[in-house]
């Protein structure tokens, strides 16, 4: 069995004007002093919240870090140009000396497709074509590909990634076609923070009979859960914040998204999120939506050291 791993999320929600520098440094000093794994942004082009873009904050955080993984749970990629993302990517993760991790997914039938200029009826085969493309890319010499999004003819890409022949490419996604296609071409399956611990326990099952069915190991193929968590003695104000950050971020009040949020004093944390480690979760990422860098010490102090 592999040892549980914990991850914390990047810092993204800021207002114009509000970054701050030397805050954003010692939030990432401070995580690899608390020793977790990794640290994870989100990705939401358009959207009621102030999000930094995700691969310029992975960029800043590979600059502040030395040991921490980096990663994105998930780029849309469906609305990327897979040649463009391939490039930022493997540029990365050389800058980074092989420290990124890829998490991908449709992003589901409620996009704005039209703003990106993706037809809607085609957006799932526009995204297996993409990661073709995209590991085609990181791997061969030159490039030729006739595929009914992209064509390319004798494509070089220089440099490859550091790490080969790519990084680590988890699939998100809840149905279970987007499942199986996480075990036929993925690294791992990440479980999203809006799905609560018992809808995320249905689709470790469908991914665990998945890799059964096609003979791969299951212990070669890795699944994370994003937890949204706030920490605080009162219960019901710690319900209540997370609850106003979470309408913020999308967009509407949801029960299930509220219901997958785990919230109040820390022996209750301890206790849900035990549920979301038998549930199948081998990483845990932890989401606080305010007060980031208090929440990872009382993570470290309070929560951590009582799910091992």
């Amino acid at each position: 069995m592999r040892p549980m791993r914990f991850a914390i999320a990047i810092p993204q929600f800021y207002s114009d004007g509000e970054f701050d520098p030397a805050a954003f440094r010692a939030y990432f000093a401070r995580a690899e002093e608390l020793g977790f794994d990794s640290a994870w942004t989100q990705e939401q082009v358009l959207g009621p919240a102030p999000q930094l873009g995700p691969v310029e904050t992975m960029t800043y955080a590979a600059a502040c870090t030395q040991r921490l993984r980096l990663g994105c749970a998930v780029f849309v990629s469906t609305l990327h140009s897979p040649v463009h993302l391939a490039k930022s990517l493997s540029t990365l993760d050389q800058l980074s000396c092989g420290r990124i991790e890829i998490g991908i997914g449709t992003g589901g039938k409620g996009r704005q497709f039209a703003a990106f200029g993706v037809d809607p009826a085609r957006y799932a085969a526009r995204f297996t074509e993409g990661i073709e493309l995209m590991k085609r890319l990181w791997t061969d010499s030159r490039v030729s590909f006739d595929g009914e999004f992209w064509q390319l003819q004798d494509a070089a890409m220089e440099p490859k990634p550091f790490q080969k022949p790519f990084p680590p490419i988890w699939f998100g996604g809840a149905r279970p076609t987007a499942l199986r296609r996480a075990v036929q071409l993925g690294s791992g399956f990440f479980g999203a923070g809006s799905a609560p611990t018992v809808k995320f326990a249905d689709q470790v099952q469908i991914v665990r009979e998945v890799l059964a069915e096609s003979g791969r190991p299951a212990d070669d193929f890795p699944i994370a859960k994003r937890v949204y968590i706030a920490i605080d003695r009162d219960a019901g104000r710690a319900r209540q914040r997370i609850n106003a950050e979470l309408e913020r971020l999308y967009g509407h009040r949801s029960p299930d998204i509220e219901a997958a949020a785990i919230a109040g004093p820390p022996g209750h944390c301890v206790s849900e999120l035990r549920k979301v480690a038998e549930a199948g979760a081998g990483l845990i990422l932890f989401t606080p939506m305010f007060d980031q860098a208090e929440h990872a010490e009382r993570l470290a102090a309070e929560v951590i050291p009582n799910l091992g």
